[in-house]
This record gives structure tokens, sequence and C-alpha cells, in this order.
């Protein structure tokens, strides 16, 4: 990539400063001086130690594990860009937390996808740029506009190598046949669903798997891999259906309690997530593996900053 921008400051919290920097040498813009501290009760001091004044401003900052802390340093972030007379604030948020209640399923239920875009947008962000929501309609929950990149070609692609014409793309619940469907379509394979049952959050029953994946390789799909219970117990029953090999991936690790661990000691050979979410440092072991969604996020960057169209890169 050989760009020469004008106008753009990259701004990064402290949540994924890896995905930041990787962008900045993608963009071969650096990341603006700032610096992000707490007082000693924990409320965040900011201070950005550059002019953004007219300038086209990008805050590098997903809303992952401690996600509060994040979101409120994201606000302030934006907060701050817009009292320094930024010409337009661009809340780059890989991995959008909250986003799991995009709905009232029963009686005095939050809306909390809602409530988290209302605060941005009343923060002061211009844009909001995104990957893969675990519903797509909450970009109608925005006033702004809201650019939603998608990780599945850059998975799909992963698996290129691996994929025989018996592979099977497997959705581990029925409200992501749509995401699977597009993962399939890329590798011109088969889909298969698991009809599954949820009792209570973060836990889940494999009632029936909907498609033929008998002595088949699969290939589990979803966006989000929380406690990583769902798709271990779903690659389970995969293997007790007559699965052969099983594989899995996802956009977002988010990998919280004892997902590592259960991906660790589960049937699958490989799990893949994408970098919107940082991996732990002290994770040793071999099965689970990153892919970097930094050059895409810096395409769409570019193309925004120089009004051209985003939708060509997934073309």
């Amino acid at each position: 990539m050989n760009l020469c921008l004008g106008g753009i400051k990259l701004l990064a919290g402290n949540a994924n400063i890896q995905l930041a920097k990787k962008i900045s040498n993608e963009l071969r813009v650096p990341l603006a001086k700032s610096d992000v501290t707490h007082f000693s009760d924990g409320e965040i001091n900011l201070n950005i130690g550059e002019t953004v004044r007219g300038m086209d401003v990008y805050i590098v900052q997903p809303t992952c594990t401690p996600v509060n802390d994040n979101l409120m340093e994201t606000l302030i972030l934006i907060d701050a860009c817009k009292r320094a007379s930024a010409g337009r604030i661009n809340a780059v948020i890989p991995y959008y937390g909250y986003a799991r209640q995009d709905r009232k399923t029963k009686a005095r239920e939050p809306i909390t996808a809602k409530l988290v875009a209302d605060l941005l947008t009343v923060a002061g962000a211009d844009r909001v740029i995104t990957m893969d929501l675990h519903a797509g309609q909450i970009q109608g929950y925005f006033n702004i506009p809201v650019d939603h990149l998608t990780a599945v070609p850059l998975l799909a692609g992963y698996f290129k190598d691996i994929v025989t014409p018996e592979t099977v793309v497997v959705s581990p619940d029925l409200g992501g046949v749509t995401r699977v469907r597009n993962f399939a379509n890329v590798l011109d394979l088969p889909i298969a669903i698991i009809e599954k049952r949820r009792p209570k959050a973060n836990v889940s029953e494999v009632m029936n798997v909907i498609g033929d994946i008998e002595g088949k390789d699969v290939i589990l799909v979803d966006d989000i891999i929380d406690t990583a219970g769902t798709i271990c117990q779903a690659a389970s029953a995969l293997k007790k259906f007559g699965a052969k090999k099983v594989y899995g991936c996802a956009t977002h690790g988010v990998l919280s309690g004892p997902a590592i661990e259960r991906l660790e000691n589960s049937e699958m050979e490989k799990f893949i997530i994408t970098d919107t979410i940082p991996l732990t440092e002290s994770y040793k072991g071999d099965k689970i593996e990153v892919v970097t969604v930094a050059e895409l996020f810096a395409e769409a960057i570019r193309r925004i900053n120089t009004n051209e169209s985003i939708s060509i890169i997934f073309d």
C-alpha cells in the first residue's frame, strides 16, 4: 500500500493498541500523541498532545474487556476531539460492545445497543466504522453514517487451502445462517445448521443438525465467542452426528472466563479469530490462531478520507 494522505489524525485508546499500530503502519500515518491515564479514584484523565483542529480524526478503540472503561475512554476521546475543533470525528470500533442486547425479548429489558449508539452520537462522533455487528439492524440505531465491515472473506480465505469439495460450513444457530451462507459462497461450499435452544445466557442445548455432515469436514462460523461453551458443545455434537474434522472461526474473540481452556480441550482442530479484540499475551497454546483486520480497516479509512466507495472492498 503506497499512500500519501493529508488531514488525517489517527488516535488510539488503550483497548487494542496493537491493532491501532498495525492500522497506522498500513496507512503510513503515525499515531497521534495522546496520554490516557487515571486519577486515583479511577476517573479517566486524557490529554491529546497535538492539534486536531480541522482534521479528519479516526479513534481506534474496540469496546472489549474492560467494557465499561473502554467505552467511557472512547466517549472521552470523542469529546476531547470535538472540543478541540476536529473537522470530522470517526469512531473506529472494531468490536461493538453491548450489541447482544439489541431488542426486548421480555418485559423490563434494556436495549443497550441503542443506548451505546446514542452515547457515541451525543459525545460528538460524526461516523462509526465497525465490523460484524451482532445484528445488522444495529446500524439503524444511529442517526450518523455507519460503515459496517465484515471479516467473513478474510476468515474464509484462511481455509481456502484446507477445504475439500466434501467440506460443509455450519451455523451454530438459526440466527447465523446469513453469515454462514456468505462464508460458504466465498469457498463454494454447502451449509448446515445446528438447531438448539438457549435456556439462559451463555447456556445452550443442541437439539438437531439440519443438513448432511456425516463423514465430512466441517467449519463452524460465528460472530462472537464469549465463554466458548456454545461452539465447543456444537463441535462435540457435530462429531456425534458423524463429522470427521471440525474447525471453527469467529470475528470477535471475547474469550472470557474458561473460554481459552474450553477451546484448547475441544473437538476442534483449529479455531481462528481476528484481532478486533487482542488475544491475551499469556496464551501459549496452538489451537487458537489470529488473523489481522488491520489492512481492511486501513483501506476503509483511506477510502472515507478520500470520499471513495467502501462497498467495492467486498465486491
